[in-house]
């Protein structure tokens, strides 16, 4: 059976998340929909990292096996016809060897989280991302960030449904910076405990708007304490950006 990667792009806030589930429409369910339609068979989806519900994506990755053998272009384009009109689109198809798996093989997985900082509501960016009406100060939520840049155990960003094997990731990179009224967080990490992203935003977002210190980050964090971390930031302003590979996967 030939094998595809997928690289999807999605909106994912009429979505109840990444994952197939019975309590509402998933990305999964409706790409594995579209791939049984070209395939004329059920054919399984397996993604590179499962979003929640609202949360979007610019470059996630999946995997399929078609019982056809088809041009990765065709794949592509069919499976685009057949999403019609789910906000969801795949952006390249691409014949992989069997062995690929777009979870386990995945090497680094890619987020950014936006925050507009203006006092008018959205109208173009509704669901897209979070807006934040108080100042606040980018530079600070940077500094702040890097003290968890590194290995370490993130407790206090774990999410209590969380069902990783442990608390202790590392992350490799944690930005912050402002463009115009728009703040950008980016963060990579080969993988993230559940919600860590939209934990670690919210509280840097307390050290933005002044209400903790630059140093407080580093504080909770060594805490290990999940009733020390901040707001948990909404799912609207969340994206999947990129997932990478070895380079022959």
């Amino acid at each position: 059976m030939p094998r595809y990667r997928l690289i999807i792009e999605y909106d994912g806030a009429a979505y109840s998340g990444w994952q197939r589930q019975d309590n509402g429409p998933s990305i999964q369910n409706a790409l594995e929909e579209a791939a049984t339609a070209l395939d004329g068979a059920p054919v399984l989806v397996i993604g590179a990292g499962r979003t929640d519900a609202g949360v979007h994506a610019t470059g996630q990755v999946a995997h399929i096996d078609l019982v056809k053998t088809i041009r990765a272009e065709k794949v592509r384009d069919a499976l685009n016809a057949h999403l019609r009109p789910h906000p969801i689109a795949v952006l390249e198809a691409i014949d992989a060897s069997p062995d690929f798996h777009a979870r386990f093989d995945a090497t680094a997985r890619s987020y950014l989280y936006r925050i507009i900082n203006r006092r008018a509501d959205l109208a173009l960016d509704r669901k897209r991302a979070w807006r934040l009406a108080a100042p606040l100060d980018a530079a600070i939520m940077h500094e702040a960030a890097q003290a968890l840049v590194g290995r370490h155990d993130f407790t206090t960003f774990r999410d209590a449904n969380c069902q990783a094997d442990t608390p202790v990731k590392t992350l490799t990179s944690l930005s912050v910076e402002r463009h115009g009224e728009e703040i950008a967080v980016r963060t990579s990490a080969r993988s993230f405990l559940h919600r860590q992203v939209r934990s670690m935003v919210g509280s840097l977002v307390e050290v933005g708007r002044g209400r903790e210190s630059v140093g407080w980050i580093a504080e909770i964090l060594a805490a290990a304490d999940r009733t020390m971390c901040g707001p948990v930031a909404p799912a609207d302003g969340l994206y999947l950006t990129a997932v990478s590979y070895e380079p022959l996967k």
